[in-house]
């Protein structure tokens, strides 16, 4: 079989399996949280293309992948993954982690004005106000 040239981007969505069903991808697509070579797009039938860097916005991080080929059908995971590659920025570096936030004893009720302004302190200790 010879491979397509270019593919609808629900189409490409489900064969690379970064989204459940194919129903979802073109809800998804349609919804705005797809970028192609940073152009947003709002049709789920926005052809694809081998060399196009799609931008996906998914709950809780942002995918950058390029587009290497066009598939045939969904298959396992390891076929998948030939269709792109992930080009997403790392995430932060382990000398600069996430700040934690503070924990309270379980039932100690809401922090005090005094424990707020400690809090506030921590967090800001920049300003003096």
């Amino acid at each position: 079989m010879e491979q397509a040239a270019r593919q609808r981007i629900d189409k490409w969505l489900f064969f690379a399996r970064i989204i459940k069903s194919r129903t979802l991808a073109g809800k998804f697509a349609a919804g705005g949280n797809v970028r192609i070579n940073s152009e947003k797009i709002d049709q789920a039938s926005v052809l694809v293309k081998p060399g196009d860097v799609l931008t996906i916005t998914l709950e809780r991080r942002i995918l950058v992948l390029r587009v290497l080929g066009c598939g045939q059908r969904r298959g396992p995971a390891p076929e998948a993954q030939l269709l792109y590659e992930d080009i997403s920025p790392k995430p932060a570096a382990a000398g600069e982690a996430e700040p934690v936030a503070a924990q309270r004893e379980p039932g100690s009720g809401r922090p005090t004005k005094r424990d707020r302004r400690k809090i506030d302190q921590f967090r800001n200790p920049d300003d003096d106000a």
